[in-house]
């Protein structure tokens, strides 16, 4: 039968720690490439704890069991924990609210902590092993407690990998490999490992569906100035692919080579991204190679969207509004004629509506479709077996998004179901207020992304409100819908490689959340645009919406905005009027004139 019940499971895990001496066991929400979203194999936090959310970390010892998390997830956590032996730990801004401080703090002196060196960045060892010296604490990253322990473990994926369809990408992957090489050269080191999937996928123009929503495929990547080695499951690659990258100089070897591979190294320095690696590799090299820490080269290369990719990105938003044209126009129709819809119906009748799109690949993220309460959770998912249905009077919270083979998109509406109060119609308000201002922005090419928060916020804040998640993110382009260096968000350090760049596609996505009544979040995806003067004072940048999907004004109370937001507002609205109006008809062409007229 196997283990059953999360306290079944942590039991066991315990009595194996106990047999191999280990006072506490980290597990980390990572896999050996710390993407954010992982493959079923390397859920490990899902299947010890049946904590949902997207990430989390944990801490088991033979009398505490600790799931770290930010605001986010607070409310689910705590929901979903009950009763399994697992507390929430409010993970905030404070260092001393981290796992690691809790280590630091609750382990005895001389203390074994093992973790699986796999799925543990290179930072985040460095981390632990600086915290705990004082106490001598040893580090064991050999140690796997999960698999003798998890019987039906999922085997790592198969699918396929594909070159994108040609001239989507404005560079070849022999250009993006020389301009790495390029980089290497100016740093002074010999080799270079890439583990992160989406950097690997946007180098050699291909994609994969290793992971779900995410158009990537698991791999390592090693570069050197006369060679380059695909470390990936042979099954995954075709022969024609295979011919492919060999003509452009690129060797394949087993996936699971790649940690003999780096012991097998010469001599010379070899690049690492300690954020993006894993510490399994970095201890698999010899002690003749030395390390040089950097950001990866195509971290900074692909966050900058070349113009041509801009237009493929708004073609893609133009299919995804045209979608959301026709979701919202029979959404409309249903609730009046009063068909019973759930939040897992919002879901596939989106999916349903952007398959019939060209080019579409699939969702870019599981659809959070939150109505009241719910809609307070800001990763709330639906599921079988807990969702609401859409009746009676409240909030709406749709976030979805779609991959198309030319763009990625991610968009955020509220819709009001019956009957709006002061309070629900002020506070979408106050969140709107707070996307036009940060959509108004003008800015130092340069600045640091955190910098730009506060401009959101301040609508908020001068109301003592907030929201516990960052104003925006990063996007891919055709890739993963999230994507660094920037991140707005005053929790995010401030660093050198996080600074905003002309091409950089980024959401604009503030929120309110009040646990057990509603939550509301307004998002578009917008890109940073180079102002034509350059004056005394440098480049300036400003934001251009790429999102073409109309803001529900009845979710309003339009008395509270200012006459310039009424000026964004009524020229966003025509904006999507422009782009959509030729290419729907009927219900959907009626719903988009209705929700574009402006407001006096």
């Amino acid at each position: 039968m196997g283990l059953q019940t999360v306290p079944e499971k942590l039991a066991a895990l315990r009595a194996l720690m106990r047999e191999r001496g280990v006072a506490a066991y980290v597990v980390m929400s990572a896999d050996p490439h710390m993407s954010e979203y992982l493959p079923a194999y390397w859920q490990v936090r899902l299947w010890l704890t049946g904590f949902t959310g997207s990430v989390g970390t944990l801490v088991i010892t033979d009398t505490f069991a600790g799931l770290w998390v930010d605001g986010r997830y607070w409310v689910q956590a705590e929901k979903e924990l009950a009763g399994t032996g697992f507390v929430l730990q409010k993970l905030t801004a404070d260092e001393g609210s981290t796992h690691i401080a809790w280590l630091a703090q609750h382990l005895p002196t001389d203390a074994v902590v093992a973790v699986d060196g796999r799925a543990l960045s290179i930072a985040q060892y460095q981390a632990l092993e600086q915290a705990l010296a004082s106490k001598r604490v040893q580090l064991d990253t050999a140690q796997d407690l999960i698999t003798p322990l998890w019987q039906t473990r999922p085997a790592l994926p198969l699918a396929p990998v594909y070159e994108m369809a040609a001239g989507i990408n404005s560079l070849s992957r022999a250009d993006k490999i020389a301009a790495i090489r390029a980089h290497m050269r100016e740093r002074g080191v010999a080799h270079h490992l890439v583990s992160s999937v989406d950097d690997i996928a946007w180098i050699l123009n291909c994609r994969g569906s290793d992971v779900e929503c995410n158009p990537v495929f698991l791999a390592h990547l090693y570069i050197a100035a006369e060679r380059c080695v695909l470390f990936v499951q042979a099954a995954k690659i075709s022969a024609e692919l295979q011919q492919a990258l060999a003509a452009d100089g690129i060797q394949l070897q087993d996936y699971a080579a790649s940690g003999d591979f780096l012991t097998g190294l010469g001599d010379g320095a070899v690049l690492l991204d300690a954020a993006k690696v894993s510490v399994a590799h970095l201890l698999a090299l010899s002690d003749t190679v030395s390390v040089v820490y950097d950001i990866n080269p195509s971290t900074l290369l692909k966050a900058c969207k070349s113009d041509a990719e801009i237009e493929h990105v708004k073609r893609a938003m133009h299919k995804d509004g045209v979608a959301l044209a026709q979701f919202f126009a029979w959404l409309e129709q249903a609730l009046a004629a009063k068909t019973a819809i759930s939040e897992l119906t919002i879901a596939e009748k989106l999916r349903e509506y952007r398959a019939q799109q060209a080019g579409f690949i699939g969702e870019s993220f599981a659809t959070i479709a939150g109505f009241n309460d719910n809609g307070a959770l800001p990763h709330y998912h639906a599921t079988n077996e807990s969702f609401a249905m859409i009746e009676g009077n409240g909030l709406l919270l749709i976030d979805s998004g779609a991959q198309y083979e030319d763009g990625t998109t991610d968009i955020t509406r509220m819709v009001a179901i019956g009957e709006l109060s002061t309070a629900q119609k002020r506070d979408c308000t106050l969140v709107l207020k707070a996307h036009i201002a940060l959509a108004q922005a003008v800015f130092p090419e340069g600045i640091a992304a955190p910098l730009l928060d506060a401009l959101a916020r301040q609508a908020l804040w001068q109301q003592q409100l907030d929201y516990r998640h960052g104003t925006g993110h990063g996007v891919g382009f055709a890739l993963n819908v999230h994507e660094g260096p920037q991140i707005l968000s005053y929790y995010a350090p401030m660093s050198a490689y996080n600074k905003m760049r002309a091409g950089m596609i980024t959401s604009n996505e503030p929120g309110l959340y009040h646990e057990g009544h509603y939550g509301i979040r307004i998002e578009n995806l917008v890109v940073n645009r180079l102002l034509p003067q350059t004056g005394a004072y440098g480049d300036f940048l400003t934001f251009e919406t790429l999102t073409l999907c109309p803001i529900e004004v009845a979710c309003l109370d339009t008395d509270l905005l200012t006459q310039s937001e009424k000026d964004w507002l009524n020229a966003y609205h025509q904006q999507v009027r422009t782009a959509l109006a030729d290419s729907v008809s009927g219900a959907a062409l009626d719903w988009l004139l209705r929700h574009t007229e402006a407001v006096a």
